[in-house]
């Protein structure tokens, strides 16, 4: 076929132009009623949430009032409740763990990113992400039939040795060398978080520009100084979230601080190779055989209690994020 007829005299044919689909008003109207349902079903699952613990909890809320928080009596013969014992194991695990898994995801994420060879960074990141993905209850039966035992031999021991007659320290490592306590608890979640901070922080500082840390690296500063002036002030509010997701997943978890913290309901000492109790672990054990009453209504307040918790650590962490920027505002 010869072009120039089909040009119409111009010796080259013409290509009609294609027609694109628009959405027309309706459609984005209706996008913008579903984005918006889906944010407000999200706010209505959470107050429905708070509300039904509210109300299932009222009996013990009405009787004990906020002196439930700051008792450590937990006798269900005689309908007698206090949470301050599952509400300290709870605190306290966790910040163990995150004290332990911070610096440790941090260092992980800064090999990844800016010390590991190409050979090594994928399958060691792999490596990392797969630990997530181990049920909760494998670190528990692991942490009690494995960690504990060397816990309680390689570290309880020799620090109760070591300790014995200083007045505070000896305290501090006091119990039975066991090696199941809020310690041991609080290790095996931080070994269970450790991913999932590792992988946000290295998602986070691959995000920096390339053009900003090589500027850097140019004027003479070292990886730490690239990776304290440079990385860590574009990535603060990714590592800061890294951090709450970690936390929050060291509070809610269940089965694994169940196996290893002793599920004991009283507070004799503040020793860290104490047995102690969670929020969690309590609600795991003795949710099924409370009847309806008093101890049932104990355990919802329980639940109720953990919930202002984390919306307690999520608030503090829009705050800290708040004063960075307000920070950052003040030094330009």
């Amino acid at each position: 076929m010869n072009l120039s007829n089909a040009s119409s005299g111009k010796g080259t044919a013409k290509i009609p132009p294609i027609k694109t689909a628009r959405s027309g008003p309706m459609a984005d109207r209706i996008f913008g009623w579903l984005a918006k349902g889906a944010a407000l079903l999200t706010l209505g699952l959470l107050f429905a949430i708070l509300l039904s613990l509210t109300v299932s909890a009222w009996p013990a809320i009405s009787k004990y009032g906020l002196s439930f928080l700051t008792s450590t009596t937990w006798d269900p013969v005689q309908e007698d409740f206090g949470g301050l014992v599952m509400i300290y194991g709870t605190v306290m695990t966790s910040l163990i763990a995150l004290v332990i898994a911070v610096p440790v995801s941090f260092g992980i994420a800064l090999f990844l990113t800016e010390l590991s060879p190409a050979w090594l960074k994928r399958p060691l990141g792999t490596a990392i992400e797969l630990l997530a993905a181990i049920p909760s209850i494998v670190y528990g039966m692991w942490g009690l039939l494995v960690f504990s035992p060397i816990l309680a031999t390689y570290v309880q021991q020799p620090l109760q040795a070591l300790f014995k007659g200083v007045p505070f320290l000896g305290a501090f490592v006091s119990g039975p060398p066991v090696g199941i306590g809020i310690l041991s608890a609080g290790i095996i979640l931080a070994i269970m978080i450790i991913p999932f901070i590792a992988a946000v922080m290295r998602d986070v500082f691959e995000v920096t520009p390339t053009l900003l840390k090589e500027s850097a690296y140019g004027l003479g500063a070292t990886t730490w100084e690239v990776v304290s002036t440079v990385v860590l002030p574009y990535t603060k509010a990714g590592v800061i979230g890294g951090i709450m997701l970690g936390l929050g997943r060291a509070i809610g978890e269940t089965m694994a601080v169940t196996f290893v913290i002793g599920n004991f309901n009283q507070l004799d000492s503040l020793s860290l190779f104490q047995a102690a109790n969670s929020i969690t672990s309590a609600l795991a054990n003795e949710f099924a055989e409370a009847g309806p009453g008093l101890h049932q209504a104990s355990l919802m307040y329980l639940g109720l209690v953990l919930f202002f918790i984390t919306f307690v650590v999520l608030s503090l962490s829009k705050l800290l994020l708040s004063q960075l920027k307000k920070g950052e505002g003040a030094k330009t």
